[in-house]
């Protein structure tokens, strides 16, 4: 059994819901708007139209607490409707929070993990 003081902090998740085009679009932000109406704890991101930070493409952010995890990730699971879905936990290491410690939804894309790479000595 892992000894819970080496367990890295855990502050919350985050998901992305990425799309192409504009028929993924309008999927996301039908999804965006369910999300919204059911979970209420939830605090949904603003919708970038083009790359952002690690993201190359398209997509909205969904921040949620531990506590939802266990049903915000199902649904999202279920209503998807085929588009990219990466959850991701807050940990304070963005770097292994989108590589290592992520899950895809869907068919993962390859995201753009230079930016958080570490200078050297940063363990």
């Amino acid at each position: 059994m892992q000894n819970p003081k080496s367990s890295p902090r855990l502050d919350g998740f985050h998901a992305h819901v990425y799309f192409r085009n504009e028929a993924e679009r309008a999927r996301a932000l039908h999804l965006r708007a369910a999300i919204g109406r059911r979970f209420r704890g939830v605090t949904l991101g603003r919708v970038h139209d083009r790359k952002i930070g690690p993201h190359p493409i398209p997509m909205y952010q969904v921040a949620f607490a531990v506590e939802d995890f266990g049903a915000l990730v199902p649904f999202l699971m279920l209503e998807r409707k085929g588009l990219s879905v990466l959850v991701h936990p807050l940990t304070g290491d963005p770097l292994a929070e989108h590589s290592e410690q992520a899950c895809w939804l869907g068919e993962p894309i390859e995201l753009r993990l230079a930016i958080f790479e570490r200078a050297p000595g940063d363990g």
